[in-house]
């Protein structure tokens, strides 16, 4: 998300932030670098103007010229106007209704309405322990009301019984009755879409909105559109009112400039960040940490509301116990792997911690990413249960069958081994040192092996 830019400010501003003064040819030039930076990141370049005219004003007063480090001052610059850009007084989603609580989803045909609407309601359940009502609008693609029912069968959630011949007015209005009757506190509408706006794709959500009365009215766009996102924004702000925006497949896009300027253009917030492809896969959308993210200085709350939301805790804790006696295995090592790739991509969980963005393009080098997490996942589960549990056993004729097994080179499985081998001797040290404290201490992260969970080198 936003690579291409972050890569960019954050090569400009290594360029000032090293200097203890700064000319005002230097402002201008540096001005210059965003613009463009902005420009290509499919910002739009109205909303590019007015963002550097702010920054640039400041930028030239007296309080970065006098500062003692005036490189750091434009960045703060920067972050804050960002932070004014994105930031909206609600973000959070509405749910201060009578329940049931009517959520509308609107958008294009192929933005992702029926899979966030999906993610949503999982969310929801998950997270503010709402029973959620999915329904299908959709009667035009076929089977679109077939695919939100596996859905929700997917999340463990619900969904409204199919008629079939019924209309979308007539659908609305049974699936508030049948989510009064149910308990129900959320009903999310899914309408239809279409391949390009027309008046009667139009006509047809101002009137369910006008039978659902929501709290929210939320534009699923998908962020690879580019500045045609704008005018979709644009155009169902005006002809139907939209309270909130959801970004779809912000991961896939490192020109996604064009989120910037949607809030501004529809003058409404957004709301979430579709960050993949399964139905884990969504993100509150809080400006701060996505300013953050785009100048390369991460978002490590993000991260740990991940973790906290996607890693087993008592598979954690039983590792954690493990550890601490000194107890390190190959199974221990696939429990590890799986864990990683519960938090997302590699570059994804790079790019939010701190400081660790600037290094992406040489981990990447480093050949450590999803590809050999998988890799490491597949030699791993090739090994036989006595292989795992006492990995010493593994000699030259098993490390063969284990390589032709999953697929790799000798040389692979040896250099997993050697992490393994790493990463046990780590674990028993700190058994033997006192436990987590020892981490912690000076000789123990001398010695942490960098990256080895990856096959990194010391």
């Amino acid at each position: 998300m936003f690579e291409s830019l972050t890569d960019k400010l954050t090569a400009v501003f290594n360029k000032i932030t090293s200097r203890g003064v700064l000319t005002e040819d230097d402002i201008n030039s540096t001005m210059r670098e965003i613009r463009i930076a902005l420009l290509e990141a499919d910002v739009s370049l109205p909303v590019v103007k007015d963002f550097i005219a702010h920054v640039k004003e400041q930028a030239l007063g007296e309080k970065v010229v006098r500062s003692i480090q005036p490189g750091q001052m434009v960045v703060k610059i920067v972050h804050d106007e960002l932070l004014k850009l994105l930031s909206s007084d609600n973000e959070q989603l509405n749910l201060q209704a009578v329940p049931p609580v009517s959520i509308l989803m609107v958008g294009l045909q192929g933005s992702g309405k029926t899979t966030t609407s999906a993610k949503i309601a999982k969310r929801l359940a998950a997270k503010n322990k709402k029973k959620v009502l999915l329904a299908s609008l959709d009667i035009y693609r076929p089977a679109a009301q077939e695919q939100l029912t596996q859905l929700a069968s997917q999340i463990g959630g619900y969904a409204l019984p199919i008629i079939a011949g019924e209309k979308p007015l007539a659908i609305t209005r049974r699936a508030l009755e049948y989510a009064k009757k149910g308990g129900f506190d959320v009903v999310i509408f899914d309408s239809a879409g279409r391949l390009h706006i027309d008046e009667v794709l139009m006509q047809e959500v101002a009137e369910v909105k006008k039978i659902a009365n929501p709290t929210e009215v939320l534009l699923v766009a998908d962020a690879l559109m580019g500045q045609d996102a704008c005018a979709t924004a644009k155009a169902f702000n005006e002809q139907v009112g939209i309270t909130g925006l959801v970004l779809t497949r912000i991961d896939g896009s490192s020109r996604a400039g064009a989120a910037l300027s949607m809030k501004i253009v529809s003058g409404v917030p957004i709301k979430f960040l579709g960050t993949g492809e399964k139905l884990d896969d969504i993100e509150e959308f809080h400006a701060d940490r996505l300013a953050g993210r785009i100048l390369g200085q991460g978002d490590v709350v993000s991260l740990v509301e991940r973790a906290i939301e996607n890693v087993n805790q008592d598979e954690a804790q039983k590792l954690a116990e493990q550890m601490l006696k000194g107890k390190f295995d190959l199974n221990d090592m696939l429990s590890q792997l799986k864990q990683v790739q519960k938090l997302g991509s590699i570059g994804g969980i790079i790019g939010m911690i701190p400081g660790l963005s600037k290094f992406k393009s040489q981990i990447e080098a480093a050949g450590v990413g999803d590809n050999l997490i998988k890799k490491q996942e597949a030699i791993i589960l090739s090994m036989t249960k006595a292989e795992r549990r006492q990995p010493d056993i593994i000699k030259a004729s098993r490390k063969k069958r284990i390589a032709a097994g999953s697929g790799v080179e000798v040389h692979e499985v040896n250099k997993l081994l050697k992490s393994y081998e790493q990463m046990s001797t780590m674990m028993k040290k700190i058994g033997r040192n006192g436990g987590m404290k020892s981490m912690l201490s000076p000789a123990m992260l001398k010695n942490f092996p960098t990256g080895s969970m990856f096959g990194g080198k010391r």
